[in-house]
């Protein structure tokens, strides 16, 4: 494929994420034909799910209960949080929001129980607003980015254990 192809097939998905977005559609999927031998298949999806309205208080009581069976925890927090079993690392390139709106409680704080699938932060990329899940239930450890900050593909943003 030519560069030319590649920068008009970005332009195209471009395009498709956005007519996903004002249509408030969740699903768009389009095969466009070169010709015989050269195709682009482009399925484009946003996972539409509210976000987590409940902000448990017993489990933020526990982790202090807890504290004298965490205390190990120092020396691994000197490792690499990205090796941890538990990181959620970032899907792509953007900045981080940790609540849906401005003034608005966050998604998540430390001690948070979660569920999986449950909204745990945005990452906003090219103007759109990518809900981030958890990929899995448990208590939130560690939340290891702050509001507005810039984050890298693979870059750790939250502990879940």
């Amino acid at each position: 494929m030519t560069k030319k192809n590649h920068d008009a097939d970005v332009a195209f998905i471009e395009a498709l994420a956005k007519l996903l977005r004002e249509n408030e559609l969740t699903e768009l999927e389009v095969m466009r034909e070169y010709g015989e031998a050269d195709s682009l298949n482009v399925r484009v999806s946003r996972a539409m799910q509210a976000p987590a309205p409940v902000q448990y208080a017993a489990p933020a009581a526990a982790p202090a209960a807890a504290a004298p069976a965490a205390a190990p925890a120092p020396a691994a927090e000197s490792a690499d949080p990205a090796d941890h079993p538990g990181a959620v690392t970032s899907p792509m390139v953007g900045t981080v929001y940790m609540q849906p709106e401005p003034g608005a409680p966050p998604f998540v704080t430390v001690g948070a129980q979660v569920k999986e699938g449950d909204t745990i932060l945005i990452i906003e990329a090219m103007k759109t607003m990518n809900h981030i899940p958890a990929p899995k239930a448990g208590t939130v450890k560690r939340i290891l980015v702050e509001d507005g900050a810039a984050v890298e593909y693979g870059a750790p943003l939250v502990i879940i254990e």
